[in-house]
């Protein structure tokens, strides 16, 4: 069983059909929606401020949801998956997102609806990524707009796949 922990008088809330991994750690003032999948040695800390996503978020294998005490909050929209090892910390996500792999998203970067952030990049405090871009490098830059191909190749992709894997640990 994931270790779900309360801090400050917050505890973890989820919605409906939600799986975590049994070393998956979630801390705090966090609240998911449905069907929300928390995979291993993932980290969602909502110790010292709060972290809310939304439904069918995906927090693959060694992430962590962090944010800022009395500064930044994070909040993931619906539909979004945060690749492993990424690291997310004090931002907004918007609706259908894909965070590669080892990305890094700073304080107070906002992402808007269907946009790619590639593996490895690292988006600098305040960024803000315009709805259907996709940013890669270090410092993350725009390198092109997302195709509706690709939209649906890999960032709707990536979501319901996840969904599906979280089944076949339920069974």
């Amino acid at each position: 069983m994931a270790l779900i922990k309360a801090c400050r008088g917050f505890h973890p809330e989820h919605g409906e059909d939600c799986w975590f991994a049994e070393n998956a750690t979630i801390v705090g003032d966090v609240t998911m929606g449905d069907q929300c999948s928390v995979w291993f040695n993932a980290v969602i800390r909502g110790d010292v401020n709060s972290i809310k996503l939304g439904n069918k978020v995906n927090i693959q294998d060694g992430a962590v949801l962090h944010a800022t005490f009395e500064k930044t909050k994070t909040t993931l929209g619906n539909n979004v998956s945060v690749g492993h090892n990424a690291l997310v910390h004090g931002c907004t996500v918007e609706d259908n997102v894909l965070i590669g792999m080892g990305a890094i998203v700073m304080d107070n970067c906002y992402i808007e609806s269907g946009s790619i952030i590639a593996a490895g990049a690292v988006l600098l405090e305040g960024t803000r990524v315009e709805a259907g871009s996709i940013w890669a490098g270090v410092p993350a830059k725009k390198v092109k707009d997302i195709s509706p191909e690709l939209f649906e190749g890999e960032v709707m992709r990536i979501a319901n796949n996840y969904l599906k894997y979280s089944g076949w640990f339920k069974e």
